[in-house]
């Protein structure tokens, strides 16, 4: 078990990637662990690790998640639960993804976050991470309304940290850049997603990530690590491309 005041962690989006990788961290430093996912399928696999709760919840589905906080006193929460639906010019976007992107990745996690908050005040503990991005720091092309709802998660953990001042309770943004998990599932197809994103190229594993919340997990109370940049050592982000609009 990790050296900390924590016993219970809710993790959204817990059936693949990140989310996944976190739900196997936490099992094997043994907390009691609420795995909320879609894929039931995937869920009932989850919920043979020791010490999780597997349940099939969409974060979107407000009364169900409030419900589902009320029943449990909560330490951590892994706001991980996220979707990059489509990639394209923003004036060619379907309006339909930009309230499905702003539900998921920004909505949901605000709302999720106000349900967990008051028992965790009450009780003057609780850590609080958000899976943010890159493409919520630097402008990524075809991502607008992504990099725009991951870019809103980054001022909130600031503005939320504010807010909590003398709580005792710490607001972690844990920002990568590539990761190898199903982020893309929907935006590239499955044949070409390898060759368009990882072929030839050393990206950062989901394990990578579990690491990094487990240790600032295990810092003493005091020390809050407010975000966490974290690149594959063969990308850089910024950088520009210079084209000629033609007559």
């Amino acid at each position: 078990m990790l050296d900390t005041p924590y016993k219970t962690a809710l993790v959204t989006g817990a059936t693949s990637g990140i989310g996944k990788a976190i739900v196997e961290a936490l099992s094997a430093a043994e907390y009691s662990v609420i795995a909320l996912g879609r894929n039931k399928e995937k869920l009932s696999a989850l919920s043979s690790l020791a010490g999780v709760k597997a349940i099939a919840a969409d974060v979107t589905d407000r009364a169900t998640i409030s419900a589902l906080i009320a029943e449990y006193d909560i330490d951590v929460v892994i706001n991980n639960a996220g979707v990059l639906s489509t990639r394209a010019s923003f004036q060619e976007i379907d309006p339909a993804e930009i309230e499905n992107m702003l539900d998921i990745n920004l909505k949901a996690p605000l709302q999720l976050t106000r349900d967990v908050l008051p028992q965790m005040v009450a009780r003057k503990k609780g850590h609080i991470f958000f899976v943010g991005s890159s493409a919520g720091r630097v402008a990524h092309p075809n991502a607008a309304v992504y990099g725009a709802s991951k870019a809103g998660i980054s001022l909130f953990c600031d503005a939320l940290r504010c807010d909590l001042l003398g709580t005792g309770i710490r607001v972690t943004e844990i920002a990568p850049g590539r990761v190898q998990t199903e982020l893309y599932r929907s935006a590239i197809s499955a044949e070409n997603i390898n060759s368009e994103l990882y072929d030839g190229y050393e990206a950062i594993q989901p394990e990578d990530i579990a690491k990094l919340l487990l240790t600032a997990l295990q810092l003493p109370k005091n020390v809050d690590v407010s975000r966490l940049e974290v690149f594959p050592t063969a990308q850089a982000t910024g950088g520009s491309r210079m084209v000629k609009t033609l007559s």
